[in-house]
């Protein structure tokens, strides 16, 4: 049980019921994102910079989503103190740059157990326009909450010093609290599904291949597929993101993977292109690529 959050847990419920239709919304445009980050989290520009990159080069819609404030110490996520001023900053752009571009208020939320993930009431408070559920932390053997998003580097010394070099079980650990997630509910779309694949490829290569990995890549995307399907616990429409930002970095992957997005695809779930752009001019990077994936 998380101790209590001054600041996120004392904030009134308002109860906003949102959800949207991404395909409805973006209609026939090409140019849009619903996943960036900026100054508010470990974005590396301010959102001004963004929304002046997405209006020059023609977008007709784009959605913030700093990674969302937690109960724990994250320098990747957005304090708990910066919120309202995120809010604000989102309707001046609007004011400023809207006639252009539709922008959106958006959050990616971090799920770190039964006690804080995209199904909490503190986000079901907040004036969002959508949320993006991911899943960045796992707990280690011994519980404790780790990040085992980013460079390959950092994972690897996260594997000798907090998972005892047991790369079978940061796996598993990964695909249950998706399918957690996923059976809270709360969020819109699904954020980088299989990304696990990446880091853990890299410190075992081939692992995705294998049928263990493959099983439980198979597994969480049925589970999408149901909860899409509005046979979930939670009856919320979902989408699953096709997220380019390692394509762009690295030329390596998409994720989830094309293999996964074809399975997707076939079994008529929602899907959107996004960049996950931590710099302005990358908010179309790679995307043209993970579009042609829908049309195939």
């Amino acid at each position: 049980m998380f101790m209590h959050f001054v600041g996120i847990l004392d904030t009134p419920i308002l109860g906003f019921n949102r959800y949207m239709d991404f395909l409805k919304e973006i209609g026939t445009s090409k140019l849009y994102t619903f996943h960036s980050h900026t100054e508010f989290c470990d974005g590396r520009a301010q959102m001004e910079a963004f929304a002046r990159e997405a209006v020059k080069r023609g977008f007709t819609h784009y959605g913030f989503t700093p990674h969302s404030p937690v109960p724990i110490e994250s320098p990747c996520n957005m304090r708990a103190a910066y919120v309202a001023r995120y809010f604000a900053e989102v309707e001046r752009i609007r004011l400023t740059y809207g006639d252009s571009c539709r922008f959106y208020a958006g959050m990616e939320i971090d799920y770190l157990g039964d006690d804080w993930g995209p199904a909490s009431p503190y986000f079901a408070s907040l004036p969002l326009d959508y949320t993006i559920g991911s899943v960045h932390f796992i707990r280690s053997q011994e519980g404790e909450l780790v990040d085992i998003d980013g460079h390959y580097d950092a994972f690897r010394g996260k594997m000798k010093r907090y998972f005892h070099d047991d790369i079978d079980y940061v796996v598993d650990a990964f695909f249950e609290a998706s399918h957690r997630m996923l059976d809270a509910g709360g969020l819109d779309i699904v954020g980088h599904l299989d990304k696990i694949g990446h880091n853990a490829g890299h410190y075992r290569e081939g692992i995705e291949n294998e049928p263990r990995y493959r099983a439980l890549a198979d597994g969480l995307v049925d589970h999408i597929i149901a909860v899409a399907a509005g046979n979930g616990a939670t009856q919320r429409p979902l989408t699953v993101e096709i997220n380019t930002k390692a394509y762009a970095d690295h030329n390596c992957r998409i994720f989830p993977s094309e293999r996964l997005v074809k399975v997707l695809k076939e079994a008529g779930v929602p899907m959107i292109v996004n960049s996950d752009a931590h710099v302005p001019a990358l908010i179309d990077a790679s995307r043209p690529y993970g579009l042609s994936l829908l049309l195939q």
